[in-house]
């Protein structure tokens, strides 16, 4: 039963996340707003991590599982991408290695304000 609670409370916060979608015509996914959705509603403890761990760790965990229609999706559209597949490729990388630098550069920036911050409090 608690398995079950967790879904819903993940499930609930993705629906509002599509009516934001809904409501808001910004050229944002629903997704985005259920992650925003999500972030707010646990920093500002109205979702405690404990309701949502368990089921949150096991949706982690089959995730590899979610990327099996996305590759055969590219497998039937392979004679479309056949011509442009160097600049996907390209593309991949750039954004890949962008996204891994400033993910390094902003933990490095949290590091050092949590570093700052526990050498205040001693």
């Amino acid at each position: 039963m608690k398995y079950l609670k967790q879904f819903l409370i993940i499930a609930a916060v993705s629906f509002a996340g599509e009516l934001l979608k809904w409501l808001i015509p910004l050229p944002i996914s629903a997704s985005v707003y259920g992650v925003v959705l999500m972030f707010l509603c646990l920093a500002l403890h109205i979702i405690k991590v404990e309701d949502v761990r368990e089921t949150a760790l096991f949706l982690i965990e089959i995730m590899p599982v979610m990327f099996i229609p996305a590759a055969v999706g590219l497998m039937e559209s392979w004679s479309l991408i056949r011509s442009s597949w160097a600049s996907y490729l390209v593309i991949t990388v750039v954004s890949t290695v962008i996204v891994m630098g400033v993910s390094a550069m902003v933990t490095q920036t949290v590091r050092k304000f949590e570093k700052k911050g526990a050498e205040t409090n001693e």
